[in-house]
């Protein structure tokens, strides 16, 4: 990084969860996030789940969001470059995004050197031991047989099915899980604890989660969950070789 400026992490604003209202109050925080994140950022990483559904037919794609996809290729067309990684909600994203608003799509883990420091990037779904059924579903969803077929369907039909999966799912999940569980029993802590043991990496950096979580790994290595933008509205920055977690005042 040069001229002081900041690298900016966040994930999992579910953008269209649970309604258009509430998502919209959402979209529009995100955005003047965004506005104020342009002026010092060298790079922004919107590490998943940014949409709580997003797929993709050759001609069509979801409609709304049009205020966060404005901000962000002004922000791409200004230099400063925006990397965006597909989660579990959004592993469905194509070309769009790409074509229309200049991001640097990312489909899974991304090792960067940013300021001189070794960073490791990535959603955490699948990651990290355990959680064999999630696994399983996931490739389903990313088999390319499959996603044709799905594709043959009115979009109206697609659109319906995914919004209405990803609201069950968001809806059943138990409310312990959106609770740190302790390092020995957080998948993505215990993976990041064994990843070090043969590579170096200064910073893990993970959504998914939606916990809010700051730790070291070592006295070397920091570990990030970067928590969300439903309830949390948590991101983190990295600056003068300092990597932190920051809540954005609502």
């Amino acid at each position: 990084m040069i001229n002081n400026k900041k690298t900016y992490f966040i994930s999992d604003a579910h953008l269209g969860f649970p309604n258009f209202s509430e998502s919209l109050i959402r979209e529009k925080l995100l955005v003047k996030w965004l506005d104020e994140a342009k002026t010092d950022a060298s790079e922004i990483y919107m590490v998943g789940d940014i949409f709580d559904f997003w797929f993709e037919h050759k001609r069509v794609v979801p409609r709304g969001f049009t205020r966060l996809l404005g901000k962000i290729s002004e922000i791409t067309d200004s230099g400063i470059k925006v990397h965006f990684f597909t989660g579990n909600h959004d592993l469905w994203i194509a070309d769009y995004l790409q074509k229309e608003t200049g991001v640097i799509l990312h489909r899974k883990e991304f090792i960067a050197e940013i300021g001189g420091k070794i960073f490791f990037i990535a959603h955490g779904d699948a990651l990290g031991p355990g959680d064999s059924g999630f696994k399983i579903l996931k490739s389903i969803f990313l088999n390319k047989v499959i996603q044709w077929f799905f594709k043959r369907l009115h979009p109206n039909f697609t659109m319906w099915i995914g919004i209405n999966w990803s609201k069950s799912s968001r809806y059943s999940d138990n409310p312990e899980n959106l609770k740190f569980l302790g390092e020995n029993k957080e998948r993505l802590v215990k993976y990041a604890a064994e990843k070090i043991k043969t590579n170096k990496v200064d910073y893990f950096i993970f959504g998914h989660r939606h916990v809010p979580v700051e730790l070291m790994l070592s006295q070397s290595t920091k570990f990030i969950n970067l928590g969300d933008w439903i309830t949390n509205f948590s991101y983190a920055v990295f600056e003068n070789n300092n990597l932190y977690l920051k809540y954005y005042n609502k």
